[in-house]
């Protein structure tokens, strides 16, 4: 139904080997849609024909082409959403009190090497 993008298998490798199980998933999804009334009598025919003689990924790109687009997720991608309406910022988090720990000391150890450094120069 729609043109294949150039990083498709079908565009991209087009002279290698079409394996039996790509074969059987194409079928598949071919009867799928001829059941389903989105291939025609005629034209699934000629796609099926197409499918058994292919031997290479290039050679089955049109009934790739002729075939709805296929869902290859089962749950979308969102995670978590949030309790605040859209464009809404959350509420900042509280630091951590090991992060202001983590500073001060490295303020210190910063210090310490400075005294020691000027130090070992003014002696």
């Amino acid at each position: 139904m729609s043109e294949l993008s150039r990083s498709s298998k079908y565009r991209a490798t087009p002279d290698l080997p079409l394996p039996d199980a790509e074969r059987e998933r194409l079928v598949e999804r071919l009867n799928t849609a001829y059941e389903s009334g989105k291939v025609g009598a005629d034209a699934y025919q000629g796609l099926l024909d197409t499918v058994f003689s292919a031997t290479t990924l290039g050679q089955v790109a049109p009934v790739v082409e002729a075939l709805p687009g296929e869902v290859t997720y089962d749950v979308p991608a969102v995670i978590h959403s949030g309790t605040q309406r859209p464009g809404e910022l959350a509420a900042a988090r509280p630091a951590s009190p090991i992060l202001g720990v983590a500073i001060a000391g490295g303020v210190v150890l910063a210090i310490l090497v400075l005294l020691g450094v000027l130090g070992v120069i003014l002696f």
